[in-house]
């Protein structure tokens, strides 16, 4: 099979109007970034229909491996899917960030014949989306410290300064930096950090907002330190609220773009599951929901992380719950889950044991870790469907093991997904189960119960989610997350959702802990308050919200020709 991007390289791709066309978009709502990608005007998205609301599917997965379980090449294939049988579908999905493409994941874009066009564009800046991100958040760091510089002024608490820097790329060395040396004219020297630019505040706020009215609202509401009084200080207080909304301007606009088969696709937004909430934008959505019958979007890694924070934060802000949830599996992720593999969880296992049939360890895996995200999810009163990405060193009786253990734990259907190599077509199964679980949610009323309450303090939603979801005994805060939570009462913030900030790769918060782990302790080691995107940050372990570059990481491997083509990337 050709690589991902000789594939993306030989379609054809439409102008971006005929792709408009399929949603009933105008040439006049589009704001061209090319031939093949553009912006969706305010004009167009202010007069958004809410008269018409197609079916929203949210795609999710098992705890990724490895080996990569593709979500988003299940996300894409679904979209083409449904088209391909005659329905009037899109997906919405997130940007990629620069630290992962050079780092370890390598692209964002779905891969095979599941692919979002123009791949090299969407993988490399974009419509520099995420670069207005960084730009907003770092310009109220540099106003923040020109205040401090300049007299301090509204008496912030040199000791409790909230709002770090942010860059889009993945760099421990700015984990912790120290700031302002060089004499007083560089400023006031302090201890300061940098979080990846997915992770920003500013970033959960472009994709929580809903319009230009509620995104201004939001970013006077950042709490960017506390004063020696006790009380907060916003970027409202520090008078750079609007010129953060002005960065944002064009960044809040939805993208649209195609699928290799010509399909709409919207990208827009790019928080990470494991330390951000890890869905693509309210606005996207919106619009989707507004002009196609169904609508794709997928949540960042397993259920654990990006479905939980879409149905406890996204589903919350936008008021729009799924129609059905896609659960994406793969036998080799089962093997893993199963013990399987001699090498464990961490390493790549050779390829003679990632290809043959290992069916106790697919059962034992599907019993473990399929069973516990399919129950958590049919919990909500969503219907589940569960999608196995099939590889062709797949066999029956390991395929029949994960159906076996899947609708025992309550999955409502179980569908063999080929779309990586076999596009649309091989997304037609799922399709069919798809659109017979929305039909089947919708006449029963939409049912569904939150997996925690709206409204609980944080330390109970927290012990909610621990125990409920990831299977945790008791969880243990820290002494400095103990004296935020006490803060977050005295402010009356202590009720906000909470975004869970921890390992992908398990349940639990040791990355090693494959399957189910039951009766370990969570430890809660910090609190974050982001006050305006309305949520609170818990950070678990050992968990840190600034990637590390691999050991090789893709940039080595990424060069271009002598007339600008890239070489050696997203093979």
């Amino acid at each position: 099979m050709d690589s991902d991007l000789d594939i993306a390289r030989a379609a054809n791709l439409r102008p971006i109007q005929e792709v408009a066309d399929k949603l009933g978009l105008a040439h006049s709502d589009l704001i061209l970034q090319g031939p093949s990608v553009a912006k969706i005007s305010w004009d167009r998205m202010k007069n958004a229909s809410d008269s018409k609301q197609g079916f929203l599917i949210l795609v999710t997965s098992v705890n990724p491996t490895p080996f990569g379980e593709g979500k988003t090449v299940t996300t894409i294939g679904l979209n083409q899917g449904l088209n391909r049988r005659g329905y009037n579908a899109t997906c919405v999905i997130r940007e990629p960030s620069m630290g992962p493409v050079f780092g370890i994941k390598g692209g964002a874009a779905g891969g095979g014949y599941s692919q979002v066009l123009p791949m090299e564009e969407i993988n490399l800046h974009f419509t520099g989306d995420l670069h207005a991100v960084t730009m907003a958040h770092n310009l109220c760091s540099a106003m923040l410290d020109n205040h401090l510089h300049r007299a301090n002024k509204l008496d912030f608490d040199l000791n409790r300064i909230l709002w770090p820097r942010v860059i889009d790329m993945n760099d421990r060395s700015l984990r912790e930096v120290t700031i302002g040396l060089g004499g007083k004219a560089n400023g006031l020297v302090r201890t300061d950090r940098f979080d990846i630019t997915a992770a920003s505040e500013v970033m959960a706020i472009l994709v929580l907002s809903k319009d230009y009215e509620d995104l201004r609202s939001r970013l006077g509401r950042i709490a960017v330190g506390v004063s020696n009084s006790g009380s907060i200080i916003t970027a409202e207080d520090l008078g750079c609220a609007g010129a953060m909304a002005l960065l944002l301007r064009n960044a809040l606009l939805p993208n649209l773009v195609q699928t290799l088969e010509g399909d709409p696709a919207f990208i827009h937004g790019g928080p990470f599951a494991n330390i951000a909430h890890g869905n693509s934008s309210i606005i996207a959505d919106s619009l989707a929901l507004s002009c196609a019958d169904y609508v794709v979007t997928e949540a960042g890694f397993g259920a654990d992380m990006g479905a939980e924070k879409a149905l406890q934060i996204k589903a919350q802000a936008s008021g729009k719950v799924p129609d059905c949830i896609v659960l994406n599996v793969t036998v080799r992720s089962m093997k893993l889950h199963g013990n399987g593999f001699s090498t464990g969880g961490g390493k790549r296992p050779p390829k003679e044991e990632l290809e043959s049939e290992n069916v106790e360890a697919t059962r034992e895996g599907a019993a473990s870790n399929l069973r516990r995200h399919v129950r958590n999810l049919a919990q909500t009163k969503i219907p589940v469907v569960v999608s196995i990405n099939r590889f062709s060193t797949d066999t029956d009786d390991e395929i029949a093991a994960i159906r076996d253990e899947a609708i025992s734990a309550g999955a409502r259907d179980v569908v063999l997904f080929e779309g990586h190599a076999n596009g649309g077509i091989g997304g037609s199964l799922l399709a069919d189960a798809v659109v017979e679980a929305c039909a089947a949610h919708d006449s029963a009323g939409r049912p569904y119960e939150p997996i925690v309450d709206p409204g609980l303090p944080a330390d109970q939603t927290i012990l909610r989610v621990a125990t409920n979801v990831y299977g945790a005994h008791t969880v243990d805060f820290s002494s400095e997350a103990h004296k935020t939570l006490e803060l977050l009462r005295n402010w009356g913030l202590d009720k906000l959702p909470v975004c869970m900030a921890k390992t992908q790769y398990s349940f639990s918060h040791e990355p090693s802990e494959l399957g189910s782990p039951t009766g370990f302790t969570l430890p809660i080691r910090e609190l974050r308050l982001n006050s305006g995107a309305g949520f609170i940050v818990a950070i678990c372990g050992s968990m840190m919200t600034m990637p590390g570059l691999p050991i090789r990481p893709a940039a080595m491997d990424m060069d271009m020709d002598d007339d600008g083509r890239l070489t050696g990337v997203f093979s």
